[in-house]
């Protein structure tokens, strides 16, 4: 049996890749290779520029009560084929069936919020800055953007862009990854039947040569890229050397603080699942847990029961609580980590290497995992794992906890679990991160508020969809205006003119 071929969508259509270099898509709950990807090369991405370049002058001009219409119409679409969606994803990512519907809907709020468009884009007015001068404010669309989306969430991290980008009047290249670009590609579709026009949504799936075609392109005029932070700095530094505008959201290490006054079963439930939902593969997972004084010793023994209980097993099976990793090279990565914390001497509280899943042996699983009285000199503390491991740091007291937790380098998310509202206020004014949650394990803001990080885990100075998202991709425009009577006359001055 031929495994099947997909192929990009450029320019309103399928159009099959030709650089003779493919990529090939797993299912990593079998084992099974379930579909090749093409990997686009310079041109193919060239054509895909090409193509959002064309149809920008029409886009940008069309009314944004329209552009709020074509997006209302996709997002009646995406609700009708959000099941879909999550099979597409859940087949190519791994995760749970739930799990993935959940993060098709999280994307769907990004698009009603990007309906709202002919509001989102209103202007200030100031009328008579000056005796007979008004003054106002415009904005307007950037140009051609891209992004570069990771493997993790295939609907929703794109959905956290073009969207927005494209009711803002832009158009858009979107590369997915390679290893998940089958639910980018549908959604390109649904788009197209709600009436968007050819080309302004164009998608290319490809590994770097595609990504530095987009950071060196000449029409590109803005950059979105979500992934780890070596990746980040590179498409950081590389696009803005090219004069490009750039929203870059690297990794992330996200703590939890348990205080002792906490409401530990309701903590525990909480953790478990912020650190193992989507096998740990969540830039918003919580990995670490800074337990404050006596709140270690009652909280262990609640994870440990927890965890044990997960199901582990493939996506697409109701009883399942946690399904494989992305692949086999990155479930030998994270038990690499598990090594390296046991040999560095933290406790091992649970181990999830070498977990069978019967009749799906050539899967990538690796089990839950929890580890006590970590260290930050450790590994497992200073790097990004990305997988279902848990780790456990012990703090005397709150003042403690906060100097740890702002002594890392990552600032993306972060959570305090305590019924102190002394506590709260002061860990949400002092903590030196860009997402806070008070007794929310995994403080993701809603689609009319911004995402991203702080420290190594953002670069670039705006966040994904909210208003920074409308901000990064518009430009501001600002109109002096004055419209003297015919026999008004001004002699010419040298001086800088004021208006007052």
């Amino acid at each position: 049996m031929s495994i099947p071929v997909i192929d990009f969508w450029i320019n309103g259509k399928p159009v099959a890749g030709n650089s003779g270099r493919q990529a090939a898509v797993f299912n990593p709950a079998s084992g099974a290779v379930v579909r090749m990807a093409p990997l686009a090369d310079a041109g193919e991405v060239g054509r895909a520029v090409a193509a959002a370049q064309a149809a920008l002058p029409a886009w940008r001009a069309t009314t944004p009560l329209r552009r709020g219409r074509i997006m209302t119409r996709f997002r009646e679409l995406m609700e009708a084929h959000r099941d879909e969606l999550a099979r597409l994803a859940s087949e190519e990512h791994g995760k749970t069936l739930a799990d993935a519907a959940g993060s098709v809907q999280r994307g769907i709020e990004v698009i009603e919020f990007a309906c709202g468009v002919p509001h989102l884009l209103k202007g200030e007015h100031a009328e008579d800055v000056g005796r007979g001068v008004d003054c106002q404010s415009m904005l307007q669309p950037v140009g051609v953007c891209a992004g570069i989306t990771p493997f993790n969430f295939p609907a929703m991290v794109p959905l956290w862009m073009f969207p927005v980008a494209i009711a803002c009047g832009n158009t858009f290249v979107l590369k997915p990854s390679e290893k998940v670009p089958s639910t980018s590609l549908r959604m390109a579709r649904l788009f197209s039947e709600a009436g968007l026009p050819d080309g302004v949504l164009n998608v290319v799936p490809g590994d770097r040569e595609a990504v530095d075609a987009l950071l060196s392109h000449p029409d590109v005029r803005a950059i979105s890229f979500v992934g780890s932070t070596a990746v980040a700095q590179y498409i950081y530094r590389t696009a803005a050397h090219h004069g490009k505008r750039v929203q870059a959201l690297g990794g992330a290490k996200n703590h939890a603080v348990v205080m002792p006054d906490a409401d530990l079963e309701f903590t525990a439930d909480a953790i478990i699942g912020a650190a193992y939902g989507s096998a740990g593969e969540r830039c918003m997972a919580i990995s670490t847990v800074v337990a404050v004084g006596e709140a270690g010793d009652r909280l262990l023994p609640l994870l440990k029961e927890r965890a044990s209980r997960l199901v582990v097993g493939p996506g697409d099976r109701p009883e399942v609580d946690m399904g494989p990793v992305i692949s086999a090279a990155h479930r030998d990565k994270i038990v690499g980590y598990i090594d390296s914390g046991a040999a560095q001497g933290a406790s091992l509280v649970l181990d999830g290497r070498g977990i069978e899943v019967p009749g799906h042996e050539n899967g990538f699983y690796v089990g839950p995992t929890l580890f006590d009285h970590v260290t930050p000199d450790m590994t497992i503390y200073r790097e990004e794992i990305f997988g279902p491991v848990l780790i456990v740091l012990r703090a005397a007291d709150f003042d403690q906890a906060l100097e740890l937790v702002n002594a890392n380098p990552y600032g993306n998310g972060t959570a305090v679990f305590t019924r102190s509202g002394h506590f709260a206020r002061r860990f949400q004014h002092e903590i030196e991160v860009g997402m806070v949650g008070i007794n929310v394990p995994i403080p993701v803001p809603m689609a009319f508020f911004s995402f991203g990080g702080w420290k190594a885990s953002l670069f670039g100075d705006l966040h994904m969809h909210g208003m920074e998202g409308v901000s990064f991709y518009t430009r501001s425009k600002v109109v002096t205006s004055r419209w003297p009577a015919p026999a008004e006359r001004s002699a010419a001055g040298l001086a800088m003119p004021t208006l007052g």
